[in-house]
């Protein structure tokens, strides 16, 4: 039975999408306009994004540190083109109190400037590079339109920054953290994205070059996930982080910067879920098992409590609903909240040996011993799940992937059956402009080399001969 607070998917894509986040209670909206509250069950799944991701930068030699909220505008104006590109989303504070600051100050929106000033006061020598920090924090922009976990004008990031002795290591490191990225979105989130770079209009603003990962809703609207950045030596050449090299000679180091947001958490929702709440991938799952136990009978709890503690010792992430609540509503609300797996002990199951077990990707019930090795099997469901989910959403992204060769074909896909669109790209900038024009659509990246397919010898928008494929979309 569907849940009736939420609405169909398919009749409201937005508005199902905003009852999803309700009903899971994983944020609501404050009276501070354009932010959320981000609820216990939206931070928990934060929580353990958080957790995946900093072990893979731990593993990589990674360290955290944290920088301050508030950037001096004489700090930020030293990189023009990074300035430029963020000046209209940039909260501006002009007050201290009641006294005006002699130097307005913006409220952070990202922090290349201030690592920079860091940096070039911590590197001396080529013997302290790399220097590779992350930072876990908050950025405030100015978004003029808002949902939830999508873009808001506050969100939580990690930002990584990091400096190189030589372009090749900056290099390294820029593909390296995009991999991590691929890493997490397929092996946690049981997403499965394309990986490639921006083209130049649509890199980070400062950046010689940006690399990305874009994902593809259910709806068939792309989610740039995250990015990673090449600097090369524009900032430490506009901050002057020198370093002595190994020729005992002066020399500008070689930059990175990569990211990953809450915005995540939206994504998830808009692969994964349907008409009955959130569904989630077990790794990235705040609750992977829930226990319920129907009526009071002490045999009943004690088994409950008997698999509870299997469960815990191999790591599953478990809990019992003691709750006083029917078992039926009890069901729904583990549905609507995405658990992955149910475990059902009543005194009918007891005395029939067995226990009853139910997928909340598939809804699917399961009927099994009661005296299985049950960690064991629901470790390798747990796997299941995971698996499953990722073919789920990679043969829906698939199907939802087109070619096109000419503008007719683009219109026709992004108006009744939008997607991914290949086709081919002259690299004018102009054709660029000439696509947006077709519901927004724009470049979602250049895939790398051994993705690159060959379409046609034309350019999609103006028919001069091709320089690339590029992957195309209506992008959040």
């Amino acid at each position: 039975m569907k849940n009736k607070a939420i609405t169909s998917r398919d009749v409201d894509f937005a508005k199902w999408y905003d009852d999803v986040i309700k009903a899971a209670k994983l944020a609501t909206y404050s009276s501070v306009k354009g932010c959320v509250v981000i609820e216990p069950n939206g931070y928990a799944i934060w929580e353990n994004i958080q957790r995946a991701l900093d072990d893979m930068f731990k593993e990589t030699g990674h360290r955290n540190m944290y920088l301050p909220v508030f950037i001096p505008e004489s700090l930020l104006n030293r990189e023009k083109e990074h300035v430029e590109g963020f000046a209209p989303e940039v909260a501006w504070v002009t007050h201290g109190g009641s006294k005006e600051l002699e130097e307005r100050m913006c409220v952070r929106p990202t922090s290349e400037t201030l690592f920079c000033e860091y940096y070039a006061n911590a590197i001396t020598s080529y013997r302290d590079l790399p220097m590779l920090y992350n930072q876990w924090c908050n950025v405030v922009r100015w978004e003029k339109e808002t949902r939830p976990f999508l873009r808001s004008r506050e969100f939580l990031w990690q930002e990584g920054h990091t400096m190189h002795e030589t372009a090749q290591d900056a290099e390294e490191e820029t593909l390296r953290m995009l991999n991590i990225y691929k890493k997490l979105f397929e092996d946690y989130l049981a997403i499965p994205v394309i990986v490639g770079k921006k083209t130049e209009k649509e890199k980070f603003a400062g950046a010689e070059y940006t690399y990305t990962v874009e994902a593809l809703m259910h709806n068939g609207v792309a989610l740039q996930s995250g990015t990673s950045h090449y600097f090369g030596q524009k900032f430490t050449k506009a901050f002057d982080v020198k370093f002595t090299n190994r020729n005992n000679e002066l020399e500008y180091a070689y930059q990175t910067s990569w990211g990953v947001s809450t915005r995540m958490i939206g994504g998830l929702i808009m692969v994964h879920s349907d008409d009955n709440g959130l569904v989630l991938p077990p790794r990235i799952a705040p609750r992977q098992v829930v226990i319920v136990p129907i009526g009071s009978d002490e045999n009943v709890l004690a088994k409950a409590n008997e698999l509870m503690q299997a469960l815990k010792e191999k790591g599953i992430r478990v809990y019992i609903d003691n709750s006083e609540k029917s078992p039926g509503f009890k069901f729904a609300e583990h549905e609507t909240n995405g658990i992955p797996v149910r475990i059902e002990v009543g005194p009918k199951d007891l005395e029939a040996g067995q226990l009853v077990l139910a997928r909340r990707d598939t809804r699917e019930k399961m009927t099994v011993a009661s005296n299985i090795d049950i960690a064991a099997y629901v470790l390798e469901l747990l796997d299941t799940i995971h698996n499953d989910m990722f073919a789920a959403a990679k043969a829906r992204r698939d199907a939802q992937t087109y070619t096109a060769t000419n503008m007719k074909e683009v219109e026709e896909i992004m108006t009744n059956h939008p997607g991914f669109v290949k086709a081919m790209w002259c690299g004018d900038e102009e054709c660029e402009l000439k696509m947006k024009e077709i519901r927004g659509t724009k470049s979602r990246c250049i895939p790398f080399e051994n993705e690159q397919e060959h379409i046609s010898d034309t350019c999609v928008c103006c028919g001069k001969p091709a320089k690339t494929m590029v992957v195309w979309g209506i992008q959040y």
